[in-house]
C-alpha cells in the first residue's frame, strides 16, 4: 500500500497521523475491553458471578482514574514501538510477511505458540528481576499499587515496564517470520489475556486447575495471588515457569477449587 510506503519513507504527515490513529486504536481497544469486561461481571451480571469475585471491596473510582491515566501512557509507548515496527517492515528490515502462501499453514499456528512461549519466558524472568528490591521501587511498584486488581489494571504500568513488556514482538519480527494477521491476532490475545488475569473475577470452570492442559493457563485467581502475596505467580500466560521454579502459590489449586466450588451451592 502506498500509505505504508510513505510511512516507511518517514513522510512526516503520514507518520504523525498514523501514530495518532494507532494510539487511538490501542487506547480505545483497552478502554472497550476493560470497560465491557468490568461492567459485564460487576454490574450487569454481578449477582450471578459474585461468588467468584476475588475481593469483596468495591473498586474505588480514584484507582480506576489512575489506572486509565497510566494506561494512556502505556498506549503511547506501545504506539511508538508499533510505528517503529511498521517503519522497519516497510524498509525491508523485518521477517513480516503478508501472503499465507509464503509458509505452510501449520507454520502460522506454530509461530503463534512459539511467540507466546518466548514472551512468557521473557516476562517471567523480567518479572522476577522487577521484584528485586533495588528495581521494584522504580519500575514495578506502580503496577502493584493496584492491590485490588480490575480489568482497568491490565495496561497500568510504569513507562519503563511498559517498554520492557512490549519490546518482545518488535524484536522477534526482526528474525522470526510472522504473518501480519498472526501479529494482529497476538496483539488481540495479549489484550484479552491481560484483561482476564487482572479482571478480579475468576471465569474458568471448577475443574480448570485439574485439567491436563488448562491447568497450565493463567487466570484471574492465579494472578490475583501475585498482587496480594507478592512473591508468587510471576507468569504471564502459562504456569510452566512458576511450577518449575517453585514460585507458584503453594495452596493455589486448593484455593482455586474452593473459590469455584462455591457456585455449586448457588
Amino acid at each position: 500500500m502506498e500509505y505504508l510506503k510513505q510511512i516507511g519513507q518517514l513522510n512526516p504527515p503520514y507518520l504523525l497521523w498514523s501514530a495518532l490513529g494507532l494510539f487511538v486504536i490501542i487506547f480505545i481497544r483497552y478502554l472497550i475491553f476493560s470497560g465491557v469486561y468490568h461492567h459485564f461481571f460487576h454490574n450487569w451480571f454481578g449477582d450471578r458471578f459474585r461468588h467468584r469475585f476475588l475481593s469483596i471491596s468495591k473498586l474505588k473510582r480514584k484507582q480506576i482514574r489512575k489506572e486509565v491515566y497510566r494506561s494512556a501512557i502505556s498506549a503511547a509507548i506501545f504506539t511508538v514501538l508499533g510505528m517503529g515496527m511498521i517503519v522497519l517492515w516497510q524498509r525491508g528490515h523485518t521477517a513480516i510477511y503478508t501472503s499465507f502462501d509464503a509458509y505452510p499453514v501449520w507454520y502460522s499456528v506454530l509461530s503463534v505458540l512459539l511467540v507466546l512461549i518466548i514472551q512468557d519466558t521473557f516476562y517471567y524472568w523480567l518479572h522476577r528481576w522487577m521484584h528485586l528490591p533495588g528495581v521494584y521501587r522504580w519500575v514495578h511498584k506502580a503496577h502493584h499499587m493496584s492491590l485490588q486488581t480490575s480489568a482497568f489494571t491490565s495496561f497500568s504500568f510504569h513507562p519503563l515496564e511498559s517498554l520492557l513488556q512490549a519490546i518482545v514482538i518488535p524484536l522477534l519480527v526482526l528474525w522470526l517470520p510472522l504473518h501480519i494477521g498472526v501479529i494482529l491476532a497476538l496483539l488481540m490475545f495479549m489484550t484479552l489475556s491481560a484483561t482476564i488475569s487482572h479482571g478480579g473475577v475468576e471465569i474458568y470452570a471448577p475443574n480448570w486447575a485439574r485439567h491436563w492442559l488448562a491447568k497450565w493457563l493463567i487466570g484471574a485467581a492465579h494472578h490475583d495471588d501475585h498482587h496480594k502475596k507478592f512473591n508468587y505467580n510471576y507468569g504471564l500466560y502459562f504456569t510452566f515457569w512458576d511450577t518449575w521454579m517453585g514460585t507458584e502459590t503453594p495452596d493455589f489449586k486448593e484455593r482455586f477449587e474452593e473459590l469455584t466450588r462455591k457456585e455449586e451451592a448457588v
